[in-house]
């Protein structure tokens, strides 16, 4: 892939779009009746899986857990549903998750672009979307979440009011990409040299985890996150010294819990006693989808523009590359 991050991040309407067109192609055969559902999936490819699973928690009338690690659960059964989600198809910890699913007998769906898992998918005649390869996988984000939503509905677990939705985010940012790219380039000029604190209520938990993620891959930033009503039960008690590095976020929503809205303003009042560097992001749309869409924008154009000041690459993860040769000696 020639294009660098700042392009890619531009492109994530039409990538939405793009991915959209996909899922229009497929539709799923055959399935078994389950009872659960466990997302696999790390990274890039596995912050989809926490992000669906918190946005459809108040449609889904079953469990959905999202799990980053080489092992799954006890409870997974042929009465699971495990989606393995790896844009490479290559990911270790997903594979041996996934010979663990095997083994307990899960009903299975893919979503990756290429590598062992579309092997397994097509020698099993699995489910299994295939999206674009050829990108970093933090920027794939747009095909892998629509692919996640196709799969939730198509299994039932969701009903169809997600395309319209999503549809309706990707119009918003198509008009506004100029807005939002300014809001995340101010926000960028705020942030350059601090240390970015991430609060979020519980529902948008995923986005923070994502602005966390795409600070530390893009910006090659430390950040933290937490979400309310959690946070004022222990890390509340954490802010007691005066610290002029730190600079809290808040992503807030319409559909936040009026309470949380007021836990939040009251906690602020404890920060700004620490730190002058407060900033609040409202998300923006008639529902939850675009909301989240909205967000994910705005901090991946925050991200970038970190990076540009920081003057650092945003598409280099040698360190990660690192790592993956180190453990492929053993």
């Amino acid at each position: 892939m020639s294009k660098s991050m700042n392009q890619l991040v531009d492109e994530f309407p039409s990538q939405l779009r793009e991915a959209l067109a996909i899922s229009d192609g497929f539709k799923l055969g055959s399935k078994r009746p389950f009872e659960n559902v466990l997302i696999c999936g790390l990274g890039g490819s596995g912050i989809g899986g926490t992000i669906l699973s918190q946005l459809i928690a108040e449609e889904c009338q079953y469990p959905v857990l999202s799990s980053k690690d080489y092992t799954i659960p006890e409870f997974v059964d042929p009465k699971t549903l495990v989606i393995a989600c790896s844009y490479s198809g290559n990911t270790e910890e997903t594979l041996e998750a996934l010979d663990s699913a095997i083994a307990q007998g899960a009903q299975i769906a893919c979503i990756t672009s290429g590598g062992k898992l579309l092997e397994m998918a097509e020698e099993n005649a699995w489910p299994c979307i295939k999206i674009p390869g050829g990108y970093p996988p933090r920027s794939a984000f747009g095909f892998s979440i629509v692919q996640l939503f196709k799969l939730a509905s198509e299994f039932g677990m969701i009903g169809k009011r997600w395309k319209s939705e999503m549809e309706k985010a990707v119009d918003y940012l198509e008009t506004n990409q100029e807005k939002i790219h300014r809001a995340g380039t101010q926000l960028a000029q705020s942030l350059q040299h601090k240390l970015p604190i991430i609060y979020s209520t519980n529902w948008l938990e995923g986005v923070s985890v994502r602005w966390r993620q795409q600070i530390n891959e893009n910006a090659k930033k430390l950040a933290w996150h937490n979400y309310y009503p959690e946070m004022n039960h222990n890390e509340l008690v954490g802010w007691r010294n005066e610290d002029h590095n730190l600079a809290v976020i808040f992503l807030t929503s319409s559909f936040d819990h009026e309470r949380v809205t007021r836990r939040m303003g009251l906690s602020e009042s404890v920060y700004l006693k620490y730190t002058p560097h407060v900033h609040h992001c409202a998300a923006i749309g008639d529902s939850k989808i675009e909301q989240a869409i909205y967000l994910i924008h705005l901090g991946d154009f925050m991200s970038i523009e970190l990076a540009d000041l920081n003057n650092a690459d945003s598409t280099e993860v040698e360190v990660i590359d690192w790592l993956k040769g180190e453990l492929a000696k053993f």
